[in-house]
């Protein structure tokens, strides 16, 4: 009932001093406070699946905090000084904050207060920050109902996940995960988007995974974005730089990473599943060994004559799409077989799985090579072809870990 009196307010509100707090530069253009009144009715629809599906209360909790807090930090922070990571900071400080003393608030309310899942708390506080601040930064205000949802599937799926987290393994997440955040944008490896994503995907690598899985998954990101940089100048020259100076954007890190987060996900719920969990991560390095392979082929690779497209074996110019370099080749190769040799290395497997890792990388390598060739930009973007071959790439490392395993 109160969002419900929210959004009426909203509809009827008359300009002044409330309506200038409140409203974004749009509304103040047309003259309604249209965000909260997304805010306040997608409030009133998640309330009901409160009660109706047993959505947990400290999720409904934190998702309205987390955003409605957050837009307050970002909106303090721009008053301090106009700088778009000044933005971020504010949101994810404050709107983290609100949704870890929201929850506790539940907590007390219930009686249910355990000093033991306050670990828990602050992990679902953060991650709630981390991926409303990447939604807020990708997009505009008036999308509050796919912000906050989104949001509150991922806390839900938490909950449901029942997920363990100790105190050194969240107070280390949040150090690393803030270093790489930091250094991936002070290099100009990624953009703001793009940052966010990384570091949301790597608190949840350190804490549903452990050190191994952000270890292999840091690898990628830091020799994949060296990479890019090597000899950019030259790559500007032949046409087959990345834009934007080589920063990686988050769609270029969700088209490598949705894949490695699914396997995941997956094997944080694996006691659920009838697989077994070394094969989700397998599947994990598998796409990730995918993933430094096609970055390395490419930024490597591009830098070379004489280039052949993948399905004809025809010669076709520098940065045509499908199009390989024996020399490409040679670089994915290592980037799949170095990645190998951390799985068998950091978690503990046999040999013969880091075989099943370069297996897995190869043919995710060629099969973004075939896809380029064959759909990409007639049918799908760059990003949407990353996401196959790294798809392709998990499902082949699950499944010749499970030929070979059973």
């Amino acid at each position: 009932m109160p969002f419900l009196v929210v959004a009426l307010g909203a509809v009827f509100v008359p300009k002044g001093r409330f309506f200038e707090v409140l409203a974004t530069h749009r509304d103040r253009s047309e003259g309604t406070l249209y965000t909260l009144l997304a805010f306040s009715l997608t409030g009133a629809g998640l309330a009901i699946l409160v009660p109706t599906f047993d959505l947990p209360l400290s999720v409904f909790v934190a998702t309205m905090l987390t955003v409605g807090f957050g837009d307050f930090g970002r909106r303090l922070a721009l008053e301090v000084r106009e700088s778009a990571v000044g933005a971020v900071a504010g949101f994810v400080v404050v709107g983290g904050a609100a949704a870890f003393a929201g929850q506790i608030a539940v907590d007390v309310l219930y009686d249910a207060v355990q000093p033991a899942a306050i670990p828990e708390v602050l992990f679902v506080a953060t991650s709630a920050a981390l991926l409303g601040a990447l939604l807020r930064s990708v997009f505009s205000p008036r999308d509050e109902p796919l912000v906050l949802v989104t949001i509150a599937l991922l806390l839900w799926l938490f909950a449901e996940l029942a997920v363990a987290v100790g105190w050194e393994q969240i107070v280390v997440a949040m150090a690393i995960t803030v270093v790489f955040g930091y250094l991936s944008y002070a290099l100009e490896a990624a953009s703001i988007p793009g940052m966010l994503t990384g570091v949301f995907l790597a608190l949840l690598a350190v804490v549903l995974g452990g050190y191994a899985w952000f270890a292999v998954l840091i690898a990628f990101f830091a020799i994949g974005g060296l990479s890019t940089k090597y000899r950019y100048e030259e790559k500007m020259v032949r046409g087959v730089a990345e834009p934007n100076e080589g920063a990686r954007g988050s769609g270029n890190v969700l088209g490598n990473s949705l894949a490695a987060l699914v396997a995941l996900l997956l094997f944080a719920a694996h006691a659920h599943l009838p697989l077994p969990g070394p094969a989700f991560a397998v599947a994990f390095t598998g796409s990730v060994a995918t993933a430094l392979a096609d970055t390395l082929s490419s930024e490597i690779g591009g830098l070379y004559d004489d280039p052949r497209l993948v399905t004809t074996l025809r010669p076709v110019a520098p940065g045509t799409d499908g199009a390989v370099t024996w020399q490409g080749e040679v670089a994915g190769i290592g980037g799949a077989l170095l990645v190998a040799v951390m799985t068998v290395g950091l978690f503990g497997y046999q040999p013969v799985v880091g075989a099943v890792v370069v297996a897995a990388g190869i043919v995710g390598m060629t099969a973004d090579s075939v896809a380029g060739a064959t759909i990409e930009g007639r049918v799908i973007g760059n990003q949407a072809v990353n996401f196959i071959a790294t798809s392709v790439g998990a499902i082949a490392g699950g499944l010749f870990y499970l030929l070979v395993f059973g």
